[in-house]
């Protein structure tokens, strides 16, 4: 039986401060100090917490930016959106629309790709509604690699040992080391070491993974087969992993 990935609902912070589109300038400036956040989402509905934008320190920057400074007709075409923020004071005005967002039942790995790809710290929880569920940001995703040294083994042996190598698991070690896995042993079929390798890699919260298994210490075994009950060389062939 395979683990399920851990998704989003598993590191996001639940509780989350927001404020309406009505919000002044200095009321969203005081409540990102107050809570030390970087940004805030900002919600409308009544009896629900409809995600409309978001209200990051980048949309507040611009008022303190051009304080001074006055752009040329230049500047402001390319920089439109700033100029328009540094004379803003709503948080209708000043938010990012739409604002980013992923489900509670997103995966982790696809999560970290969509800030990647934006350029952002922090991603919105919504339900299919749109109600706000909570946040995830970098600090939460990297929680999953606090998981015990333990609890990443037993994620291999069942994952990657029991899948690969079902009638030779007691050739094959496990030892997990702050969050690196290595694996070691003899088995047969020389061509399932680097898929070993890759899967243990993809087991949530494992750091890294040195791969010292071998087909030497196995010359000479065969494996018995119990459908016909003749002994045969090598491993199960074909990808290795029982079902597929």
């Amino acid at each position: 039986m395979t683990s399920s990935p851990h998704l989003v609902r598993d590191v996001m912070t639940r509780i989350v401060i927001s404020v309406t589109p009505l919000a002044e300038f200095k009321e969203i400036v005081a409540v990102m100090n107050q809570w030390r956040v970087t940004a805030v989402p900002v919600i409308e509905g009544e009896g629900a917490s409809k995600v409309i934008g978001v209200v990051s320190e980048a949309d507040l920057l611009p008022k303190e930016e051009f304080r001074d400074h006055d752009p040329g007709l230049i500047e402001q075409m390319q920089r439109l959106g700033d100029t328009l923020k540094a004379g803003s004071t709503l948080a209708k005005d000043l938010m990012t629309t739409p604002a980013v967002t992923v489900r509670p039942d997103t995966t982790l790995a696809r999560a970290v790709r969509i800030m990647a790809e934006r350029h952002i710290k922090r991603l919105l929880v919504v339900d299919p509604d749109g109600t706000l569920q909570g946040i995830v940001s970098r600090t939460d995703l990297l929680k999953v690699f606090l998981r015990p040294d333990s609890e990443l083994a037993d994620d291999v042996r069942r994952e990657v040992v029991g899948r690969l190598f079902p009638l030779a698991q007691h050739r094959v070690r496990v030892d997990v080391h702050h969050g690196v896995v290595t694996l070691s042993g003899g088995i047969l079929d020389a061509s399932l070491i680097p898929v070993a390798a890759r899967l243990a890699r993809a087991v949530e919260g494992v750091v890294d993974v040195n791969c010292a298994l071998t087909t030497s210490a196995c010359r000479g075994l065969h494996a018995f087969d119990s459908s016909d009950g003749t002994a045969r060389s090598g491993e199960p062939r074909g990808n290795g992993i029982p079902g597929r």
